[in-house]
């Protein structure tokens, strides 16, 4: 049974409450000062916290899939999130490891309900090579659309998040296959990963001196081996970005320094400079200016401006980043365009984000060019 299985949690809250019964139950038998006694009350405190514990940290990781399997729960995943010098047998730099069924609703046909294929990519220019997810709408698999090439999104997690967060808690594929279904949006090909490309190393999106260039592998080898491996149109106008908290500050940054593959971009309760902690270690190697460009505020202010529409996410209620996300606002200007959802509560969690998806990506498609 999976870690994110309903069947674990059921059995995790069964236990608790068995445990919690049984404590109550033999707490008059324990109640004496011999040394089994009390190695028996401790045992059972023990045993029924642990159970309790166990039993909310499940409902909580069901709620907000802070890990998506129990390797990644115990540190395993990293190495399985990494593959190394593979490249598909044609040359190109992606290699499909699994393919599955769209979560939605209908036929498990592809072409009624899309596909999501698990591949590999080998940046070329990065040196990294990381896993992700890409969600194939039905119209990519339906006869009349076979010469077609779509528009695409790369769609980012927050740190330390997995990628199946994409899929299982922010809902984008179901999200993207229903706006398309209601001719909401247009058909999209979602290119979905963390920005966590060293585990457990937080990089912030920064191309560190001497370190991991996870801003060249995100914003260059990504969309260059994704349209290389499918019907992608590799054009500025066809490709978009977005993310939640690190992956919003992320998506923003490489829509704004990369306006020659990204024409859009949207933080989902982003913030605008890059975080410095025990997780990031020392990402600019006492390179001021490298510090500098990593400031969104900052950047607005010195850098120019490109052909790019923006697209920003705070609540009055909730957000630390409302100030700053106002900030931002009134500092971009023509070429760039910026939009905003400001909403009256919410806080820095799925919940939220759920509600900012759907009006973001049909935002999104409003701005890329059709399939």
């Amino acid at each position: 049974m999976g870690l994110t299985s309903r069947k674990v949690l059921a059995l995790a809250v069964v236990l608790a409450v068995l445990l919690f019964v049984l404590t109550v139950w033999l707490w008059p038998r324990l109640s004496r000062r011999t040394t089994r006694a009390v190695a028996g009350r401790v045992g059972l405190l023990f045993a029924t916290q642990v159970s309790i514990f166990a039993a909310v940290a499940l409902v909580a990781n069901q709620y907000f899939l802070f890990y998506g399997t129990w390797g990644d729960l115990f540190g395993q995943e990293q190495q399985l999130g990494s593959v190394v010098g593979r490249a598909a047998a044609d040359g190109k730099n992606v290699t499909v490891m699994d393919t599955q069924h769209a979560p939605v609703p209908g036929s498990r046909r592809p072409s009624v309900s899309g596909q999501i294929q698990k591949i590999a990519v080998s940046g070329r220019k990065s040196g990294i090579d990381s896993t992700a997810y890409v969600y194939l709408p039905p119209q990519y698999f339906q006869p009349q659309f076979k010469r077609q090439k779509f528009p695409a999104a790369v769609v980012l997690t927050g740190y330390p998040g997995v990628a199946e967060n994409l899929i299982k808690g922010l809902n984008y594929p179901t999200t993207a296959w229903q706006l398309a279904k209601a001719d909401k949006m247009q058909p999209m090909i979602l290119v979905m990963l963390r920005p966590t490309v060293a585990p457990p190393r937080d990089t912030e999106c920064v191309d560190i001196p001497g370190g991991p260039q996870t801003e060249t592998f995100l914003a260059e080898d990504v969309p260059t081996a994704v349209s290389q491996a499918y019907r992608v149109k590799d054009v500025p106008r066809s490709w978009g970005v977005i993310g939640n908290s690190t992956g919003g500050y992320c998506a923003l940054k490489i829509a704004m320094r990369h306006p020659e593959r990204f024409s859009v971009g949207v933080g989902l309760s982003a913030y605008y400079k890059a975080a410095e902690d025990p997780t990031t270690g020392d990402l600019f190697q006492g390179d001021n200016n490298l510090r500098n460009r990593s400031d969104l505020l900052w950047s607005l202010d010195h850098l120019p401006q490109g052909e790019t529409s923006l697209l920003v996410t705070s609540s009055r209620k909730g957000e630390r980043n409302l100030k700053d996300t106002e900030t931002f606002i009134s500092k971009v200007k023509e070429p760039s365009q910026v939009s905003s959802i400001i909403l009256p509560s919410g806080a820095h969690n799925f919940n939220t984000w759920r509600r900012e998806i759907p009006p973001a990506l049909v935002w999104m498609s409003g701005r890329l060019s059709g399939a």
